[in-house]
């Protein structure tokens, strides 16, 4: 433990140098609510999608680096904000007409257009919880309107009110001048008709705990801050939830910037510090545009699960943080290979090192052997030439490669395989454009044809690598790459491929004799 500590103590890993920074936040004594506290929020409007995974695991990431470098308990509270008023009904959910009955209620009040749960907020808070117990993340769920109607929150929401004119103050300059006419950080739940209402408050008395609100029609109501009869707006509620619950970490998007902002000066103004932040990146489309719900022009968390494993995109929300990425279907096979490559590394690595891998930081110590013993994207190259519909196709040849695998003894290429036979219908195959050689390309192709056609080694990647260097620099292709181009487009149809010589030992030699000569044919151009 005390290697990995002083490794941890000056690991340049993302996770560790962010749990070195809430090291800091304790240096004079522990926290006296015993335990660290990270947080992540979620906005119950909508089911859980592949940001909120990625909060999560990343926060997961950091908790786990500052178990390791400090000896102070953690806790992990996932943050639902349903008592937040319906503002538009989903577009994907249905009965849409009758839940627009409720619009302005809390979430937690409004009915469940899928008749399973008491509210729409329980049936996507139930949404949530499987996401996440799905992962294996350890959390502790917190409800916003168990917490405001439980009184929970009531010491912070009368220091809120003491400290009224200083959140106003805080927030008014950040206002359009129309919305400073009406704002107030308190929103009362009407007593009437139950809705979050956006009003001003017209007067409050700090000894009774209350605040003095004009209702729609006209009625002047006098209500406390208390026991749920008010919702704080978005920005003096986070910062209230951070003042009362001690949080003291807790990142968001870029996006947010302006509310972290906000937020960390109003809960300075109720008496505390507010929480280590970090701001990461949001994700990108395959033109560079910002990903959006409402668009549609991002990758599912459904989607990318369809193609690989969950490790895998955990490794994805591992790499850089704070760099804007690209998250489109055409990151997931680089994504599950280096990841393999991480885990194939990592038993021979020493403690610094294995600190620095990012399956650490994905699987903690308890980190498991990779049984890839074929890549994914060779799998997707041979899915391609084999013209696979179904994981047993691809077994045939992966059986001939390493004679002692099976679905039973490697289940993660298992996974794989069915994986890649999904991702080359979907993606691969509507893309394969085959080319006819031209004429020094052609006596390549004959060459290695002929030269495969009279091998008498042993089936090995690397001596059939070698091989096909060997014809490459022989018909004078400078740089080489056009060589190994040449082979990708005119046999498989891509732009890339894997490495060529472990692709013959795969598909196997007399196979690879039959699909050039398939090549030179023009049949696979013509295809």
């Amino acid at each position: 433990m005390t290697d990995s500590r002083d490794a941890a103590m000056t690991s340049k890993a993302w996770p560790f140098e962010e749990a070195r920074r809430l090291v800091k936040r304790f240096e004079k004594a522990p926290p006296e609510k015993g335990h660290v506290l990270f947080e992540t929020g979620y906005g119950p409007s909508g089911l859980p999608h592949i940001g909120t995974f990625g909060e999560v695991a990343r926060t997961t990431m950091v908790r786990r680096a500052f178990e390791l470098v400090s000896d102070i308990p953690t806790k992990l509270i996932c943050f639902s904000d349903d008592m937040d008023g319906l503002r538009k009904v989903p577009g994907n959910v249905p009965n849409a007409d009758a839940m627009a009955e409720d619009l302005h209620l809390p979430l937690s009040r409004v009915r469940d257009p899928f008749g399973t749960h008491e509210s729409f907020g329980a049936h996507n808070n139930a949404r949530l919880n499987a996401f996440l117990d799905s992962f294996g993340f350890e959390y502790e769920f917190a409800s916003s309107t168990e917490y405001y109607t439980s009184g929970r929150f009531d010491a912070a929401l009368l220091r809120a009110l003491e400290q009224f004119d200083k959140i106003m103050e805080i927030m008014l300059p950040t206002l359009r001048e129309e919305r400073r006419a009406s704002y107030s950080p308190f929103l009362p739940v009407s007593p009437k008709t139950g809705h979050v209402l956006q009003v001003p408050t017209l007067e409050r008395n700090v000894a009774r705990g209350t605040i003095v609100y004009e209702e729609p029609d006209g009625e002047r109501v006098e209500v406390p801050v208390t026991g749920g009869n008010v919702k704080m707006q978005w920005k003096p509620d986070w910062a209230m939830r951070w003042y009362a619950l001690g949080v003291d970490y807790e990142m968001s998007g870029k996006d947010l910037i302006d509310s972290v902002t906000q937020a960390g000066k109003i809960c300075r103004a109720l008496g505390a510090p507010g929480p280590e932040t970090l701001t990461y990146e949001l994700f990108n489309d395959q033109n560079g545009q910002k990903i959006s719900k409402s668009k549609g022009n991002g990758l599912s968390m459904e989607e990318w699960l369809r193609y690989a494993a969950p490790e895998s995109l955990g490794y994805f929300m591992y790499q850089k943080p704070r760099t804007a990425k690209r998250l489109h279907f055409d990151v997931i096979p680089k994504a599950v290979d280096e990841y393999h490559q991480q885990l194939r590394a990592y038993p021979d690595q020493g403690e610094t090192q294995r600190l620095a891998n990012p399956v650490f930081h994905i699987h903690g110590a308890d980190v498991p052997e990779s049984n890839m013993v074929v890549s994914f994207s060779m799998l997707l190259n041979l899915a391609s030439v084999a013209g696979a519909e179904d994981a047993a196709t691809l077994w045939g040849f992966i059986r001939r490669y390493a004679p002692r695998s099976g679905p039973s003894t490697h289940p993660d290429l298992d996974a794989a395989a069915e994986y890649a036979v999904r991702y080359y219908n979907d993606f691969v195959r509507p893309e394969k454009v085959y080319r006819a050689p031209d004429a020094r390309e052609r006596a390549a192709l004959e060459d290695l044809r002929d030269r495969l056609a009279g091998w008498d080694r042993a089936v090995d990647a690397e001596a059939l690598q070698s091989e096909v260097f060997e014809v490459g620099k022989a018909h004078g292709f400078e740089p080489l790459r056009d060589w190994f181009r040449t082979l990708y487009e005119v046999l498989l149809g891509a732009s890339q491929g894997p490495r060529f010589g472990g692709f013959i030992a795969l598909y196997g030699v007399a196979e690879t004799r039959a699909l050039i000569d398939a090549a030179l044919a023009g049949d696979l151009a013509a295809s």
